[in-house]
């Protein structure tokens, strides 16, 4: 029996021209996304979104337009997420290394520049388009294989 497919929701937030991310795939250290995760059944998808991004970071956010639709699985396997990114807006916050996601699948998290990200290994690829608004940015990333 295959899953059904998961659907998730990341934020897109930038605070002084730096772009939050975490390392939310399994506690690898060297991969980086936007902060967020799986919907929940009866919240909002912008309800849903603003939790989790305060589970992973401490940080209490609003949620604007939805920028992006991305979708990734396991081509050996029964896995397959949609993701769609909205911008936020902080509110309330600071990073702090202490902070505990509950479900301990964030581990780190952290304000980067637009150079610093192109250095970084960051998931989708068109992150930086998307965050900063390049009018070639997409609206919709194409399927990718998941990387293990």
């Amino acid at each position: 029996m295959t899953r059904p497919i998961r659907l998730a929701v990341r934020g897109i937030l930038i605070h002084e021209d730096r772009l939050l991310l975490v390392n939310a795939y399994g506690g690898r250290d060297d991969l980086w996304c936007a902060p967020g995760g799986g919907a929940e059944l009866h919240q909002s998808l912008p309800e849903n979104l603003a939790r989790e991004i305060h589970e992973e970071t401490g940080l209490t956010v609003t949620v604007g337009a939805l920028c992006l639709a991305n979708e990734f699985h396991d081509p050996d396997g029964d896995f397959h997420q949609v993701e769609l990114f909205f911008r936020c807006g902080l509110v309330e916050g600071t990073l702090d290394d202490a902070w505990q996601d509950p479900e301990q699948v964030v581990s780190m998290r952290r304000w980067v520049t637009r150079d610093e990200l192109e250095a970084m290994n960051v998931r989708p690829k068109s992150l930086a388009a998307v965050a900063w608004r390049d009018k070639d940015a997409p609206l919709y990333d194409p399927l990718e294989a998941i990387l293990k």
